[in-house]
């Protein structure tokens, strides 16, 4: 039985805030839409369609998005395996 390949796209997070102040965290846009000389700028009009989207279906319009930056970026701990074992928690 031959194994499906999953197909390796990376992406990168960003937060939104819009006009009416609220706020959306850790927004998907395809690395690969960011790739031109327009740096982040792609972003807003990913993430404006996806709020379309999201509106159509939902039948809740956002507000306009006032500004979106990138997320801050995790760095994964090697520690928390251990630190994990310590408090007793699933390995």
């Amino acid at each position: 039985m031959a194994m499906k390949s999953r197909a390796s796209t990376s992406f990168v997070m960003f937060d939104v805030v819009y006009e009416d102040g609220t706020r959306s965290s850790n927004r998907k846009v395809s690395a690969s839409v960011l790739a031109g000389l327009d740096g982040d700028e792609p972003a807003r009009g990913v993430v404006e369609a996806q709020d379309r989207e999201i509106a159509a279906a939902s039948g809740r319009p956002r507000s306009d998005v006032k500004s979106i930056t990138r997320s801050p970026i995790k760095l994964a701990n090697d520690d928390a395996g251990s630190d994990r074992k310590m408090r007793g928690g699933k390995r």
